[in-house]
């Protein structure tokens, strides 16, 4: 499903996303995070060993939210499910989205001995609002 202009628009600034996913015991999870879009997929990066990827491993059902920074009032929400998982190439992700919100070339807060991991999802349903725009 490729998205609609003013999504892709919120994906593309330098906007955080939140990332909602389904524990174990069935209980949701919310984290921020750096996201990008090809505007077909959303592109995501963490750490392998954090919660979060963990449960989409588990369930790849997601709900993605980017708010504008500047109007907190555009906002989207975009249900998917993840398309791809790789750790192949997930640190030049991390590091493309460390110059995207923080103007440098390399992450910063690499930890000894961590592996990244690069997700991509699928959006299925996505809602926009603007409501002042």
């Amino acid at each position: 499903m490729p998205l609609d202009a003013p999504v892709r628009a919120l994906l593309e600034a330098k906007n955080f996303v939140h990332v909602g996913t389904i524990k174990k015991d069935g209980s949701p999870s919310v984290v921020p995070v750096w996201a990008d879009t090809d505007g077909e997929l959303i592109t995501v990066n963490s750490a392998e060993h954090r919660a979060w990827p963990t449960h989409l491993e588990r369930d790849p059902r997601v709900t993605v939210t980017v708010m504008n920074l500047e109007n907190p009032y555009e906002y989207a929400q975009i249900a998917g499910r993840v398309a791809e998982r790789t750790q192949e190439g997930a640190n030049d992700v991390i590091d493309s989205l460390a110059k995207k919100y923080m103007g440098l070339d390399e992450y910063p807060f690499h930890q000894p001995g961590e592996q990244r991991v690069t997700i991509r999802i699928k959006p299925e349903k996505v809602f926009y609002s603007n409501p002042q725009g």
